[in-house]
């Protein structure tokens, strides 16, 4: 009989022989999700058989399939978003900005670009109280938003809309606290890692330079704003200096600051309206 523990090996090797960057990592959170146990306990089952299922999703990883494909969800602080092809990936490092926003103790809320309904979910499982809304234009990624936001922040109201369009609405114009956005933001290239190329296009880059919906929803955050509200956004670890200019000439924004990944790279600007 082969064990589990020789497959875990084995399928390292494999990972890692593939470019995969954590391999002993994802065969691990492969088998656990397979086993149905925590990561941490899955050196319990290494002398048992290997779970049915295992050797085709690490087939499946070294064809670069995101790992989050395979197990169905992505973590974002405590809660676990249900993830798929058709909808962007959270990242860690947006839990950053989520963590930053919840820090402001806002009442009224907009999550722009929401994609998995990630940002908003993480605001209101932690602020019960405050009003969430979340903004989606791709219809494929406002269905696994709708799910998500329907299972872990019933609360929310999740609006297909244009997050460029200054004119979105118009009923909370002037009386937002907190706008925040993890837009898509990076320029054109075909140099990344395969897998971000699994995410959908439109919610990933955004035109040659990368600051084409970030130039152009500087307006809409602007009139959401009330006097004193503050935003957040995500970009590229390239472009921190050119998101603060967008801020700055826009003329109707203060305290434009950075904001710092968890690895120390530029990766947000925070502003109040003036």
């Amino acid at each position: 009989m082969r064990t589990l523990g020789e497959a875990l090996r084995t399928a390292a090797a494999r990972l890692e022989a593939a470019g995969v960057a954590s391999p002993a990592n994802d065969a691990r959170l492969i088998a656990a999700h397979l086993l149905g146990c925590a990561p941490l306990n899955v050196a319990l089952h290494t002398r048992e058989a290997v779970p049915e299922g295992f050797d085709l999703l690490v087939d499946k990883r070294c064809s670069r399939v995101p790992l989050q494909h395979l197990l169905g969800t992505a973590p974002m602080g405590a809660l676990d978003l249900r993830v798929g092809p058709g909808v962007f990936i959270p990242r860690p490092e947006t839990e950053v900005l989520a963590e930053w926003a919840v820090r402001q103790r806002p009442a009224t809320v907009v999550d722009l670009c929401t994609g998995s309904g990630a940002i908003a979910a993480y605001i209101a499982h932690e602020l019960v109280d405050a009003s969430v809304t979340a903004v989606e234009l791709d219809p494929g990624a406002a269905r696994w938003a709708a799910r998500n936001l329907e299972e872990l922040a019933p609360g929310v109201n999740l609006v297909i809309g244009d997050a460029t369009d200054p004119g979105l609405l118009p009923e909370l114009h002037g009386g937002v606290d907190l706008v925040v956005s993890n837009p898509p933001y990076v320029p054109e290239t075909g140099e990344l890692e395969p897998e971000v190329y699994r995410d959908p296009h439109m919610a990933v880059f955004s035109g040659e330079s990368g600051m084409d919906v970030i130039e152009k929803m500087v307006d809409l955050i602007h009139a959401l704003l009330r006097s004193g509200g503050r935003t957040g956004v995500e970009h590229d670890d390239s472009t921190s200096e050119a998101v603060q200019q967008v801020f700055l000439d826009h003329g109707g924004f203060g305290e434009v600051r950075v904001m710092r990944d968890l690895a120390g790279r530029a990766r947000f600007v925070t502003a109040s309206k003036l």
